[in-house]
């Protein structure tokens, strides 16, 4: 097709559109219904599980791959943005990615414990497909957009990627907690129906949902893959292919990323304020990005609930509880910012956070979770948004900005493999997970001292 003028509402769109397309591998598979099928593997009290030569306990070894992805993620980025930014042609990356990420996600039907390794290496596909195209879909905005839009149209896509990821969870939410609604079987053996008690009865149909709701969630990973690759299809049928000019990939190419990093971080050592912020950034969101990354397996595992039902339900809506609370604590927490500061209201923000690390120590009852999950919700969305709004601030004055946020992207990713390992480790270690968030306010307590000691004029 012909290829469409910058800025306009078409294109636009399109990009925007591919939002819809992936925000729902994040919403299922990242922060709900993964994380309740993952525990539901494990049916005794001593959850183990033996891989790479090991025996992890269940939570412990997730949390292990998911660090090893983002630390292949931190490492790779550079990489890519490099030659989306150079080569061209950021179109077949971006749908190598989204369908790597896609297949993942179709291949975690099959996940089980006696296939653990390729299981975990689906897990490792969608993880990595998610963030692998995310760097050449964000690439293409200022091709594709002027400076005015730019807001805007992220904005757009932000929203869009809500509304389609919350419609798909509460079609595969509608599947796991009625299977029989969609066709799976819950039928019970005809002995049992005809001759058993009416308790031996009770607890043979409660097998028989529990089994239906089981297959009902590996069917909804499948519809997370193909409706991240079937809606991205309109994305990549309008988007132009790249800005390339004829280059082609070659070694310098590849490793640039990496020389604007080490040229930002020479820079660094001049700018007092900024060093000093990136340093707190990197400590406090270490402890952030670990909560939000582990809290459906801590809500699983660790919350009193009265059965299986409450605990489904429970712990999804839990993660929209979170979702639509972030959007009003971002707001929030950008009003408080202009009127109190940047630097003070992100301390405020991380006391708060660093009660949360002893109130979810204590949590036991389901109330109990969704006050945290509220609580959690507020402080995530203003300090991700603030977080990025005062890096931003804090640049000098330069062209480059794009190798500065590259920075700041590999420092989160670098920060999530250390709080990930660690979590994992106390984890393993202890046999609770406990532990291990009651341990995460020793990162919040160093990060509000680094805050302190941020200049507060350049």
């Amino acid at each position: 097709m012909t290829q469409l003028k910058k800025g306009s509402k078409k294109l636009l769109n399109a990009w925007a559109f591919y939002d819809w397309a992936n925000s729902v591998y994040t919403l299922t598979i990242a922060s709900s219904i993964f994380p309740i099928f993952y525990s539901a593997l494990f049916m005794s009290e001593v959850k183990k599980v033996t891989a790479f030569g090991f025996e992890f306990k269940s939570t412990a070894l997730i949390t292990f791959v998911t660090a090893f992805t983002f630390l292949v993620v931190a490492f790779t980025s550079p990489i890519l943005s490099g030659i989306a930014d150079y080569v061209g042609n950021k179109k077949n990356f971006m749908k190598f990615f989204c369908y790597l990420g896609g297949t993942g996600c179709i291949g975690l039907y099959w996940f089980s414990l006696e296939h653990i390794h390729i299981s975990l290496l689906f897990y490792f596909m969608g993880l990595m497909g998610y963030w692998g195209s995310l760097v050449f879909y964000n690439s293409y905005l200022p091709d594709i957009a002027f400076p005015e839009q730019q807001d805007k149209v992220s904005a757009k896509g932000f929203s869009m990627g809500y509304i389609g990821s919350v419609l798909l969870l509460i079609l595969n939410l509608a599947m796991v907690m009625k299977p029989e609604f969609f066709g799976f079987d819950m039928s019970i053996a005809p002995d049992i129906l005809t001759n058993g008690t009416e308790s031996e009865i009770a607890l043979a149909m409660d097998a028989a949902k529990d089994s239906a709701s089981f297959k009902a969630m590996k069917v909804a990973f499948i519809t997370v893959g193909i409706w991240w690759i079937v809606f991205s299809q309109y994305t990549f049928y309008i988007l132009p292919k790249g800005t390339s000019s004829g280059h082609k990939v070659t070694t310098s190419v590849v490793f640039n990323g990496f020389r604007e990093l080490k040229i930002v971080w020479k820079e660094l050592t001049g700018n007092l304020r900024l060093k000093r912020y990136l340093l707190a950034f990197f400590v406090f969101s270490m402890a952030v990005q670990t909560i939000m990354l582990v809290a459906v397996y801590f809500g699983e595992e660790e919350i009193a609930w009265a059965d299986s039902d409450e605990k489904t339900m429970g712990l999804i809506i839990s993660i929209l509880i979170i979702q639509l609370v972030a959007v009003v604590g971002a707001m929030l927490t950008s009003r408080a910012s202009a009127k109190f500061g940047n630097i003070q209201t992100l301390i405020v923000v991380n006391f708060i956070w660093m009660a949360l690390c002893f109130y979810a120590y204590f949590m036991i009852t389901p109330t109990d979770f969704y006050i945290a999950a509220a609580s959690v919700g507020f402080v995530m969305g203003g300090i991700q948004s603030l977080a990025r709004s005062t890096y931003s601030k804090f640049l000098p004055e330069t062209n480059d900005t794009t190798s500065y946020f590259s920075f700041f992207d590999v420092a989160e990713k670098i920060g999530i493999v250390i709080g990930m390992v660690i979590f994992a480790t106390i984890d393993q270690i202890s046999g609770s997970m406990r532990n291990a968030i009651l341990f995460l306010f020793v990162f919040f307590l160093i990060g509000i001292v680094l805050l302190f000691r941020v200049p507060r004029n350049a």
